[in-house]
């Protein structure tokens, strides 16, 4: 009876075990020295940029420093007076409530236009070229170009065509100013959530739709029972990643409303540099640091929830 062929590795395990020899594991490789040449100035440049000015100002938050000269050391005080602050508060109230409404926008308009380019309609690569162009945009561009227009050319064609409700800037209305922020950084945010989608329909097997159709399955029972359920995995991704971004929205409410009317669309990042500004330094190095264990534990739970969710 033939017995099944033997790899070299095990002849020769095979072979030491029988002379009594001892089987040593193979040795670990060795790490060319030019691979940490190239990574000492990308660590040094991380350090003195990133880590050290970190460290400085969570030290910077338990005192009383205005950003220059002399600082003395208060304690917890920056955080007790942080948590009752109305401003601060405010912001976060803003911040999280944005991010929510955005992100569910971005992630359903993305849906459906990944759906859409994904079915065989005429000019439709170029068609997912012109989608994702506004990603490759300034995000303080973006917001200048539609100040414009819902300060100008939005109010003078509800003025042209009779509708009383957007003939003032909605910029100016306290009630409506965030929708205007949701809508453009929804457009600008919307192509990197396409992209993701559109990866993941392609990844399905056309073979899935065939077998569905063949047995009487409907476009809408496919996409319910077929699509959704395989693509659970990309959804959860850009949900979280989405909404980890949108906490840190600065720009664009910045060329939008600054923070305006009044204070009724300023954002935590747009607070923390304020502060820095105008002699709470110390203050808002405190709120800089709650804003990080924040954003580290979203950080957190986005690989706990992505980890394995997507086939490569």
């Amino acid at each position: 009876m033939a017995t099944p062929a033997t790899t070299l590795p095990e002849a020769r395990t095979a072979a030491a075990l029988a002379e009594g020899t001892s089987v040593r594991p193979a040795q670990r490789r060795r790490v060319d020295a030019t691979y940490y040449l190239f990574l000492l100035p990308t660590v040094a440049l991380f350090t003195l940029a990133i880590t050290v000015p970190a460290i400085m100002g969570v030290a910077y938050s338990f005192t009383d420093s205005i950003g220059f000269g002399e600082a003395r050391f208060i304690g917890l005080t920056n955080y007790a007076v942080l948590f009752s602050d109305p401003a601060i508060l405010s912001s976060y109230g803003f911040t999280v409530g944005f991010a929510l409404v955005t992100v569910v926008v971005v992630n359903v308009v993305a849906f459906l236009l990944a759906i859409g380019l994904a079915a065989r309609i005429p000019a439709r690569a170029a068609l997912r070229t012109v989608f994702v162009l506004p990603m490759v945009v300034s995000g303080i561009i973006i917001a200048y170009v539609f100040n414009f227009l819902f300060s100008n050319s939005l109010p003078q064609l509800a003025s042209a065509v009779g509708l009383t409700a957007l003939q003032e800037s909605v910029l100016a209305d306290p009630d409506l100013a965030w929708t205007a922020i949701v809508v453009v950084t929804a457009w600008q945010a919307i192509p990197s959530a396409l992209l993701v989608y559109t990866a993941g329909i392609v990844s399905i097997p056309g073979e899935v739709y065939e077998a569905a159709s063949i047995d009487g399955a409907s476009g809408w029972r496919q996409l319910r029972t077929i699509t959704l359920p395989l693509l659970a995995g990309y959804v959860l991704i850009n949900m979280v990643i989405g909404f980890k971004n949108f906490l840190n929205a600065y720009d664009v409410i910045v060329g939008l409303t600054d923070g305006g009317p009044g204070t009724a669309t300023r954002s935590v990042a747009m607070t923390i540099f304020s502060g820095f500004t105008g002699g709470d330094y110390a203050y808002q190095m405190a709120n800089a640091t709650v804003f990080f264990l924040i954003a580290l534990v979203l950080a957190l739970v986005q690989l706990r929830l992505t980890r394995g969710k997507v086939a490569v």
